[in-house]
Protein backbone atom coordinates (compact mmCIF):
# COMPACT_ATOMS: atom_id res chain seq x y z
CA UNK A 1 0.00 0.00 0.00
CA UNK A 2 2.67 2.72 0.83
CA UNK A 3 4.65 1.37 -2.21
CA UNK A 4 1.58 2.07 -4.02
CA UNK A 5 0.85 5.93 -1.98
CA UNK A 6 4.62 6.46 -3.69
CA UNK A 7 4.46 5.40 -7.42
CA UNK A 8 0.88 7.71 -6.83
CA UNK A 9 2.79 10.52 -5.83
CA UNK A 10 5.80 10.33 -8.01
CA UNK A 11 3.69 9.79 -11.02
CA UNK A 12 1.68 13.26 -9.60
CA UNK A 13 5.51 14.26 -9.42
CA UNK A 14 6.63 13.54 -13.43
CA UNK A 15 3.40 14.74 -14.57
CA UNK A 16 3.88 18.57 -12.49
CA UNK A 17 7.11 18.83 -14.17
CA UNK A 18 5.84 17.75 -17.52
CA UNK A 19 3.18 20.80 -17.48
CA UNK A 20 5.74 23.09 -16.51
CA UNK A 21 8.90 21.66 -19.54
CA UNK A 22 5.57 21.71 -22.20
CA UNK A 23 4.39 25.44 -21.15
CA UNK A 24 8.11 26.73 -21.37
CA UNK A 25 8.43 25.48 -24.90
CA UNK A 26 5.53 26.64 -25.82
CA UNK A 27 6.68 30.19 -24.53
CA UNK A 28 9.62 29.65 -25.64
CA UNK A 29 7.81 28.71 -29.60
CA UNK A 30 5.78 31.76 -28.79
CA UNK A 31 8.42 34.42 -28.59
CA UNK A 32 10.57 32.90 -31.72
CA UNK A 33 7.25 33.06 -33.74
CA UNK A 34 6.45 36.66 -32.54
CA UNK A 35 9.81 38.05 -32.80
CA UNK A 36 9.73 36.43 -36.52
CA UNK A 37 6.18 37.53 -37.85
CA UNK A 38 6.07 41.33 -38.99
CA UNK A 39 6.87 43.74 -42.19
CA UNK A 40 10.47 42.07 -41.94
CA UNK A 41 10.26 38.66 -42.86
CA UNK A 42 13.04 36.17 -41.86
CA UNK A 43 13.40 32.36 -41.49
CA UNK A 44 14.23 30.75 -37.72
CA UNK A 45 17.70 30.00 -39.04
CA UNK A 46 18.07 33.82 -39.99
CA UNK A 47 16.87 35.05 -36.60
CA UNK A 48 19.06 32.69 -34.53
CA UNK A 49 22.04 33.88 -36.05
CA UNK A 50 21.72 37.27 -36.29
CA UNK A 51 20.80 37.12 -32.61
CA UNK A 52 24.01 35.21 -31.24
CA UNK A 53 26.27 34.37 -34.03
CA UNK A 54 26.79 37.18 -36.43
CA UNK A 55 25.36 40.77 -36.90
CA UNK A 56 22.56 40.99 -39.10
CA UNK A 57 20.80 44.50 -39.81
CA UNK A 58 17.28 43.27 -40.08
CA UNK A 59 17.66 41.10 -37.47
CA UNK A 60 18.78 44.07 -35.28
CA UNK A 61 16.05 46.14 -36.11
CA UNK A 62 13.96 43.24 -35.24
CA UNK A 63 15.69 43.34 -31.84
CA UNK A 64 14.86 47.03 -31.20
CA UNK A 65 11.65 46.75 -32.24
CA UNK A 66 9.85 43.47 -31.66
CA UNK A 67 11.93 42.15 -28.77
CA UNK A 68 10.93 44.87 -25.84
CA UNK A 69 7.12 44.06 -26.56
CA UNK A 70 7.69 40.44 -26.14
CA UNK A 71 9.90 41.04 -22.77
CA UNK A 72 6.80 43.28 -21.62
CA UNK A 73 4.32 40.96 -22.52
CA UNK A 74 5.93 38.36 -20.67
CA UNK A 75 6.88 40.17 -17.93
CA UNK A 76 3.03 42.19 -17.45
CA UNK A 77 1.70 38.76 -18.53
CA UNK A 78 3.11 37.23 -15.55
CA UNK A 79 1.92 40.03 -13.14
CA UNK A 80 -1.37 40.60 -13.69
CA UNK A 81 -1.82 36.55 -13.45
CA UNK A 82 0.10 36.65 -9.63
CA UNK A 83 -2.23 39.19 -8.93
CA UNK A 84 -5.08 37.61 -9.75
CA UNK A 85 -4.55 34.49 -7.99
CA UNK A 86 -3.15 37.05 -4.92
CA UNK A 87 -5.90 38.94 -4.95
CA UNK A 88 -8.22 35.94 -5.29
CA UNK A 89 -6.81 34.46 -2.12
CA UNK A 90 -6.91 37.45 -0.07
CA UNK A 91 -11.12 38.34 -1.10
CA UNK A 92 -11.44 34.11 -1.14
CA UNK A 93 -13.79 35.06 -4.57
CA UNK A 94 -12.72 33.39 -7.84
CA UNK A 95 -14.15 36.27 -9.41
CA UNK A 96 -11.70 38.75 -8.68
CA UNK A 97 -9.82 40.32 -11.30
CA UNK A 98 -7.84 43.74 -11.23
CA UNK A 99 -9.26 44.57 -14.17
CA UNK A 100 -12.94 43.82 -13.65
CA UNK A 101 -12.87 45.55 -9.78
CA UNK A 102 -11.33 48.57 -10.69
CA UNK A 103 -8.12 48.51 -9.11
CA UNK A 104 -6.19 48.36 -13.20
CA UNK A 105 -8.06 51.07 -14.08
CA UNK A 106 -7.44 53.49 -10.84
CA UNK A 107 -3.84 52.32 -11.89
CA UNK A 108 -4.13 53.98 -15.37
CA UNK A 109 -6.35 57.02 -14.27
CA UNK A 110 -2.90 57.94 -11.72
CA UNK A 111 -0.20 56.70 -14.32
CA UNK A 112 -1.89 59.18 -17.40
CA UNK A 113 -2.32 61.86 -14.55
CA UNK A 114 1.12 62.15 -13.90
CA UNK A 115 2.04 61.50 -17.91
CA UNK A 116 0.17 64.81 -18.38
CA UNK A 117 1.42 66.50 -15.37
CA UNK A 118 4.36 66.01 -15.29
CA UNK A 119 5.56 64.43 -18.69
CA UNK A 120 9.68 64.00 -17.51
CA UNK A 121 8.33 62.02 -14.73
CA UNK A 122 7.43 58.74 -16.78
CA UNK A 123 9.64 56.41 -14.89
CA UNK A 124 8.47 57.05 -11.66
CA UNK A 125 4.48 56.82 -13.16
CA UNK A 126 4.35 52.74 -11.90
CA UNK A 127 4.58 54.33 -8.06
CA UNK A 128 1.66 56.52 -8.75
CA UNK A 129 -0.34 53.22 -10.38
CA UNK A 130 0.27 51.54 -6.85
CA UNK A 131 -1.11 54.61 -5.04
CA UNK A 132 -4.19 54.74 -7.51
CA UNK A 133 -4.62 51.02 -7.29
CA UNK A 134 -3.95 50.50 -3.30
CA UNK A 135 -6.90 53.74 -3.20
CA UNK A 136 -9.16 51.54 -5.38
CA UNK A 137 -9.15 48.62 -3.39
CA UNK A 138 -9.66 50.31 -0.12
CA UNK A 139 -12.50 52.12 -1.68
CA UNK A 140 -13.74 49.17 -3.02
CA UNK A 141 -14.12 47.50 0.78
CA UNK A 142 -15.45 50.24 2.48
CA UNK A 143 -18.30 50.46 -0.18
CA UNK A 144 -18.89 46.68 0.19
CA UNK A 145 -18.57 46.39 3.47
CA UNK A 146 -21.62 45.52 5.67
CA UNK A 147 -20.55 43.74 8.69
CA UNK A 148 -18.95 41.45 6.61
CA UNK A 149 -17.69 40.93 3.19
CA UNK A 150 -19.80 39.34 0.85
CA UNK A 151 -18.10 37.91 -2.78
CA UNK A 152 -20.74 39.02 -4.88
CA UNK A 153 -20.81 42.61 -3.12
CA UNK A 154 -17.56 43.23 -3.80
CA UNK A 155 -17.56 42.05 -7.52
CA UNK A 156 -20.40 44.65 -8.26
CA UNK A 157 -19.20 47.67 -6.53
CA UNK A 158 -16.11 46.78 -8.26
CA UNK A 159 -17.17 46.97 -11.72
CA UNK A 160 -19.12 50.23 -11.00
CA UNK A 161 -15.75 51.93 -9.63
CA UNK A 162 -14.34 49.82 -12.65
CA UNK A 163 -16.90 51.56 -15.19
CA UNK A 164 -16.37 55.00 -13.48
CA UNK A 165 -13.12 55.14 -14.14
CA UNK A 166 -12.51 53.93 -17.43
CA UNK A 167 -15.06 56.85 -18.61
CA UNK A 168 -13.10 59.49 -16.76
CA UNK A 169 -9.81 57.57 -18.73
CA UNK A 170 -11.98 58.02 -21.67
CA UNK A 171 -12.38 61.48 -21.41
CA UNK A 172 -8.69 62.39 -20.68
CA UNK A 173 -8.26 60.48 -23.81
CA UNK A 174 -10.35 62.51 -25.84
CA UNK A 175 -8.85 65.69 -24.10
CA UNK A 176 -5.23 64.86 -25.11
CA UNK A 177 -7.04 64.19 -28.68
CA UNK A 178 -4.18 61.51 -29.40
CA UNK A 179 -1.16 63.64 -28.99
CA UNK A 180 0.35 62.05 -26.43
CA UNK A 181 1.46 58.33 -27.13
CA UNK A 182 2.17 57.06 -23.94
CA UNK A 183 -1.08 58.32 -22.50
CA UNK A 184 -2.86 56.41 -24.89
CA UNK A 185 -1.32 53.61 -25.00
CA UNK A 186 -1.70 53.38 -20.77
CA UNK A 187 -5.60 54.07 -21.43
CA UNK A 188 -5.94 51.39 -24.29
CA UNK A 189 -4.21 48.42 -22.97
CA UNK A 190 -1.10 48.50 -25.81
CA UNK A 191 2.38 46.41 -26.06
CA UNK A 192 3.18 48.34 -29.15
CA UNK A 193 6.11 50.98 -30.02
CA UNK A 194 7.41 49.64 -26.35
CA UNK A 195 11.14 50.78 -26.08
CA UNK A 196 14.03 49.15 -23.91
CA UNK A 197 13.57 52.11 -21.50
CA UNK A 198 10.05 50.51 -20.92
CA UNK A 199 11.46 47.35 -20.65
CA UNK A 200 14.19 47.96 -17.63
CA UNK A 201 10.76 50.20 -15.87
CA UNK A 202 8.97 46.89 -16.01
CA UNK A 203 11.53 45.06 -14.90
CA UNK A 204 12.99 47.09 -11.89
CA UNK A 205 9.38 47.74 -10.54
CA UNK A 206 8.08 44.25 -11.77
CA UNK A 207 10.56 41.44 -11.37
CA UNK A 208 11.42 42.26 -7.62
CA UNK A 209 7.16 41.49 -6.40
CA UNK A 210 6.95 38.63 -8.99
CA UNK A 211 10.16 37.18 -6.48
CA UNK A 212 8.39 38.43 -3.35
CA UNK A 213 5.00 36.24 -4.72
CA UNK A 214 7.01 33.27 -4.84
CA UNK A 215 7.46 33.53 -0.78
CA UNK A 216 3.78 34.05 -0.36
CA UNK A 217 2.53 30.60 -0.93
CA UNK A 218 2.28 29.26 2.61
CA UNK A 219 0.11 32.49 3.55
CA UNK A 220 -1.74 32.18 0.32
CA UNK A 221 -2.51 28.56 1.68
CA UNK A 222 -3.83 29.53 5.01
CA UNK A 223 -5.42 31.99 3.81
CA UNK A 224 -8.05 29.54 2.24
CA UNK A 225 -9.22 28.42 5.49
CA UNK A 226 -11.45 29.74 7.62
CA UNK A 227 -10.67 32.87 9.76
CA UNK A 228 -11.49 31.28 12.85
CA UNK A 229 -9.53 28.10 11.67
CA UNK A 230 -6.55 30.12 9.83
CA UNK A 231 -5.96 32.66 13.57
CA UNK A 232 -6.04 29.45 15.62
CA UNK A 233 -2.99 28.14 13.92
CA UNK A 234 -1.50 31.37 14.64
CA UNK A 235 -1.97 33.11 11.23
CA UNK A 236 -2.99 37.30 11.77
CA UNK A 237 -5.34 37.23 8.85
CA UNK A 238 -5.75 40.89 8.75
CA UNK A 239 -2.03 41.87 8.40
CA UNK A 240 -1.40 38.42 6.12
CA UNK A 241 -4.30 39.68 4.24
CA UNK A 242 -3.05 42.97 3.64
CA UNK A 243 0.50 41.66 3.21
CA UNK A 244 -1.03 39.84 0.14
CA UNK A 245 -3.44 42.41 -1.05
CA UNK A 246 -0.79 44.82 -1.15
CA UNK A 247 1.58 42.90 -3.38
CA UNK A 248 -1.15 41.64 -5.76
CA UNK A 249 -2.22 45.72 -6.35
CA UNK A 250 1.54 46.67 -6.56
CA UNK A 251 2.18 43.88 -9.58
CA UNK A 252 -1.29 45.04 -11.10
CA UNK A 253 -0.62 48.46 -10.90
CA UNK A 254 3.07 48.07 -12.21
CA UNK A 255 1.74 46.55 -15.28
CA UNK A 256 -1.08 48.96 -15.66
CA UNK A 257 1.48 51.93 -16.01
CA UNK A 258 3.97 50.13 -18.91
CA UNK A 259 1.10 48.16 -20.81
CA UNK A 260 -2.51 50.01 -19.88
CA UNK A 261 -5.42 47.93 -18.80
CA UNK A 262 -5.43 44.53 -19.58
CA UNK A 263 -8.95 42.50 -18.37
CA UNK A 264 -9.57 39.58 -17.49
CA UNK A 265 -6.12 38.15 -17.79
CA UNK A 266 -5.75 38.31 -13.83
CA UNK A 267 -8.73 35.76 -14.08
CA UNK A 268 -8.82 33.39 -16.90
CA UNK A 269 -5.10 32.40 -15.66
CA UNK A 270 -5.61 31.50 -12.20
CA UNK A 271 -8.66 29.40 -13.25
CA UNK A 272 -6.88 27.70 -16.31
CA UNK A 273 -3.76 26.88 -13.78
CA UNK A 274 -6.10 25.27 -11.36
CA UNK A 275 -7.46 23.01 -13.62
CA UNK A 276 -4.32 22.06 -15.00
CA UNK A 277 -2.39 21.51 -11.41
CA UNK A 278 -4.72 22.45 -8.82
CA UNK A 279 -5.27 25.20 -6.13
CA UNK A 280 -2.32 24.29 -4.11
CA UNK A 281 -0.34 27.54 -4.36
CA UNK A 282 2.80 26.05 -4.19
CA UNK A 283 2.34 25.21 -8.14
CA UNK A 284 -0.49 27.91 -8.22
CA UNK A 285 1.56 30.80 -8.61
CA UNK A 286 4.60 29.84 -9.99
CA UNK A 287 2.65 28.49 -12.93
CA UNK A 288 0.48 31.14 -13.28
CA UNK A 289 3.34 33.43 -13.82
CA UNK A 290 4.38 31.30 -16.96
CA UNK A 291 1.09 31.05 -18.24
CA UNK A 292 0.15 34.44 -17.38
CA UNK A 293 3.22 35.48 -19.61
CA UNK A 294 2.05 33.07 -22.45
CA UNK A 295 -1.66 34.11 -22.64
CA UNK A 296 -0.77 37.77 -22.78
CA UNK A 297 2.18 37.05 -25.46
CA UNK A 298 0.23 35.15 -27.47
CA UNK A 299 -2.88 37.89 -27.59
CA UNK A 300 -0.46 40.07 -28.68
CA UNK A 301 1.04 37.77 -31.60
CA UNK A 302 -2.44 37.12 -32.41
CA UNK A 303 -3.59 40.83 -32.27
CA UNK A 304 -0.61 41.09 -34.83
CA UNK A 305 -1.60 38.29 -36.93
CA UNK A 306 -5.31 38.06 -37.20
CA UNK A 307 -5.86 41.56 -39.16
CA UNK A 308 -2.38 41.95 -40.63
CA UNK A 309 -1.04 44.75 -41.66
CA UNK A 310 -3.57 46.00 -38.98
CA UNK A 311 -2.98 45.73 -35.28
CA UNK A 312 -5.92 44.63 -32.69
CA UNK A 313 -4.51 45.38 -29.33
CA UNK A 314 -4.21 42.59 -27.08
CA UNK A 315 -6.22 43.77 -24.21
CA UNK A 316 -9.25 43.49 -26.84
CA UNK A 317 -8.53 40.12 -27.25
CA UNK A 318 -8.82 39.27 -24.38
CA UNK A 319 -11.59 40.89 -23.69
CA UNK A 320 -13.00 39.30 -25.77
CA UNK A 321 -12.16 35.67 -24.60
CA UNK A 322 -12.29 36.82 -21.17
CA UNK A 323 -15.56 37.84 -21.59
CA UNK A 324 -16.99 35.03 -22.55
CA UNK A 325 -14.59 33.17 -20.25
CA UNK A 326 -16.49 35.07 -17.26
CA UNK A 327 -19.89 34.79 -18.07
CA UNK A 328 -19.51 30.73 -18.37
CA UNK A 329 -17.96 30.68 -14.72
CA UNK A 330 -21.16 32.89 -13.60
CA UNK A 331 -23.25 30.33 -15.38
CA UNK A 332 -21.43 26.89 -13.86
CA UNK A 333 -20.78 28.02 -10.41
CA UNK A 334 -22.41 31.44 -10.30
CA UNK A 335 -24.83 30.39 -7.50
CA UNK A 336 -22.14 29.64 -4.77
CA UNK A 337 -19.67 32.19 -5.74
CA UNK A 338 -22.47 34.76 -3.43
CA UNK A 339 -22.75 32.65 -0.35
Amino acid sequence: MKKKTQVIRQMKRNRKILVYVISILILIGIILYSAKIGSIEMTFSKLIRGLFVEYDPDVATIYDLRFPRIIISILAGAALATSGVLLQAVMQNPLTDPGIIGISSAASLSASLVMILFPGQYAFSPLFSVVGGLLAYLLIYSLAWNGGSNPIKLILVGVALNMTLMGVNEGIKSMMGGNLTNVQSIIEGNVAQKTWADVKIMAIYGIPFLIIALFTIRTANLLQLEDQTAQSLGVNVNRDRFILALIGIMLASVSTAIVGVIGFLGLVVPHIARIILGSNHKNLIPYSMILGAITLLLSDTLGRVIAYPYEIKPSVVMTVVGGIFFIGLLKVGGKNYGN
